[in-house]
């Protein structure tokens, strides 16, 4: 077994037992979710995912098991990280590498955190479109995300294929992206309005699967009189579970724009996505008040979508990763101030 392998095992180990302990020993009941439950869970949440970009920027090495230059000079290669490893000092090149290879990670973060908002207003949407009771809402969102996991594992390697048995694919997620972002941008709001019987996913799933007039507390699944039906509860697991995979064409190839590495594109996508649950509970109420955030995330996919058609002369003009996060973080701070500074006039 390769050493990728054991690394990437040990993560997703570490991950099933956190979502164990969550879903069993901290949610054993259905109940609303409290501000203050999601402020903790959230920092727990970004803790670890600090603690991951601590850990390899101190002992990066160990995800590819390099032990030496010529190894070192090949992974760089292989997952074209901006950086120069030439130096005669391997450990000086070992250094950077990590360094680098950790502000990949939390810049990927940081991007699919963002990103993620935009998810949560979808979520709202659904939960209240489809008239979820509140204490629900996180068996809900637990299982949509142990999916959303699924499939991002997925949907990364397959690009991450694609990208090395096709370079020019790069620019069609960079279009993509830029294309992405202007849709954003030019959309209306008044348009997210969601009909929960005529949704195209509902109406597929009724075709095949027997749908349970009402919901029956918190079951996914109902048994009557020998004949097994999904409940209304399972239809909005399955439409927040095409919801993300939606969210996720967009969200996996820009992290491919800060580094080509498919462990690291997983790794700061599954924190990140990992974190979105509690980060729903914390904004879910005060979310309409960053009006400007959405236009912030619109900037924010241009801007990626630039990178990536420009990657090249980026490079040779000497645009790092910092450069990039640094960006990043100012459109996400611009439109958070500007929704503060200037709120939203309420309709009367």
């Amino acid at each position: 077994m390769s050493h990728e392998l054991i690394f990437f095992g040990s993560f997703a180990l570490f991950i099933v037992l956190m979502l164990a302990l969550d879903l069993g020993v901290f949610h054993k009941k259905d109940k609303p979710v409290s501000f203050k439950q999601a402020a903790i869970m959230s920092a727990i949440w970004v803790s670890f995912a600090i603690g991951f970009y601590l850990f390899l920027k101190t002992e990066g090495q160990e995800l590819h098991n390099i032990k030496d230059q010529a190894h070192l000079e090949q992974v760089v290669k292989d997952h074209q990280h901006n950086i120069s490893v030439t130096s005669a000092n391997f450990q000086e090149n070992l250094n950077r590498y990590t360094d680098n290879l950790s502000l990949e990670f939390i810049t990927g973060y940081v991007i699919e955190y963002a990103l993620s908002v935009d998810n949560i207003f979808v979520m709202v949407l659904i939960f209240s479109a489809f008239g979820v009771n509140e204490k629900y809402y996180h068996r809900v969102l637990f299982w949509g995300i142990l999916g959303a996991v699924v499939m991002r594992f997925l949907f990364i390697f397959l690009g991450a294929t694609l990208i090395s048995q096709f370079g020019w694919i790069l620019y069609v997620f960079g279009a993509f992206l830029i294309y992405s972002g202007l849709m954003m941008f030019l959309s209306k709001e008044g348009n997210d309005e969601i009909d929960p019987e005529n949704h195209k996913v509902v109406k597929f799933i009724s075709k095949f699967l027997p749908v349970y007039p009402e919901y029956v507390g918190n079951k996914f699944f109902h048994r009557v009189n020998a004949k097994l039906y999904v409940t209304p509860l399972f239809l909005v697991l399955i439409v927040i579970e095409f919801t993300d995979v939606i969210f996720a064409v967009d969200s996996i190839p820009a992290i491919f724009a800060v580094t080509k590495d498919p462990y690291i594109v997983f790794f700061s996508n599954i924190f990140a996505i990992l974190g979105l649950r509690s980060m729903f509970f914390l904004l879910v109420n005060v979310i309409h008040k960053f009006h400007y955030l959405k236009t912030g995330l619109a900037a924010l996919l241009v801007f990626i979508g630039i990178k990536m058609l420009a990657h090249h002369w980026l490079k040779d003009w000497g645009f790092t990763t910092t450069h990039s996060l640094f960006i990043i973080l100012g459109i996400l701070t611009v439109s958070v101030v500007a929704s503060l500074a200037f709120p939203k006039k309420e309709v009367k």
